[in-house]
């Protein structure tokens, strides 16, 4: 595990929706070093997740348009004006460790990865935490990304860390389910060095917007899958390439 370094370069964004009984949790055991730039992104709450946010050292940054990648894509649009050297996504609902964020954020400190995936997969898992009909699609989604683009992934995980001039090169444009998949995608079309590091998985607080329901599976399902073979049909360069 690569020890904790000084957490100046990293920011950390968290998109939320409804977390009210677990945000405050998160934020306030994300470790110090990395605890001084956390963005918590408020995507449509009913409840009081912006002020728990608030109340735990966050700035919160308000995303009405629903989406896990316009959550995400708001809050990078509020560390632009002084970029972080890296950004750590998590979720908000307490089922990612903060406690190994510098297990994931590490290889990206050190110059050794451009984008760090937390495996769930590869790591322990709390039982029930990782749903049969997530591992399945997990396992399918990593199986043809492997077979189009030849990059070897395990997990679809949302605790990952990525520098921020991979973020500017990838080009980041999803704005719901898709969000992690295009993101391995377009990483892996551009030649970056990944990384997947073992990371624990817990139960979530409260009901997951999409595992929890038949819409949410088959809706992130769908997704997934487009964006895998729509990033495979587009030319090889990105836009982002010089």
């Amino acid at each position: 595990m690569h020890r904790a370094v000084d957490g100046a370069p990293v920011a950390v964004v968290i998109p939320a929706l409804d977390e009210e009984r677990s945000i405050g949790g998160v934020l306030r055991n994300i470790p110090a070093p990395y605890r001084r730039r956390m963005v918590v992104v408020d995507n449509g709450s009913r409840d009081g997740t912006a002020r728990v946010a608030r109340e735990a050292g966050a700035q919160v940054v308000a995303e009405p348009r629903r989406g896990y990648g316009a959550a995400c894509l708001a809050g990078l649009a509020a560390l632009a004006a002084d970029p972080p050297r890296a950004v750590v996504f998590l979720d908000a609902d307490s089922s990612d460790d903060p406690a190994e964020m510098p297990r994931v954020v590490g290889p990206v400190l050190a110059g050794e990865a451009d984008l760090v995936i937390g495996s769930r997969v590869l790591g322990a898992r709390e039982r029930g935490a990782l749903t049969p009909h997530a591992r399945f699609g997990n396992a399918f989604a990593t199986f043809l990304i492997r077979s189009l683009y030849g990059v070897r992934f395990t997990d679809l995980g949302p605790f990952r860390a990525v520098s921020w001039n991979a973020l500017a090169r990838m080009r980041m444009e999803d704005q719901d389910y898709g969000w992690t998949v295009e993101m391995q995608v377009r990483a892996a079309r551009l030649g970056l060095v990944v990384r997947e590091v073992p990371v624990s998985y817990r139960r979530r607080i409260g009901k997951s917007k999409i595992s929890g329901t038949v819409r949410g599976t088959v809706g992130a399902g769908k997704k997934i899958l487009w964006v895998i073979f729509r990033e495979a049909l587009r030319p090889r360069r990105l836009p982002a390439d010089p």
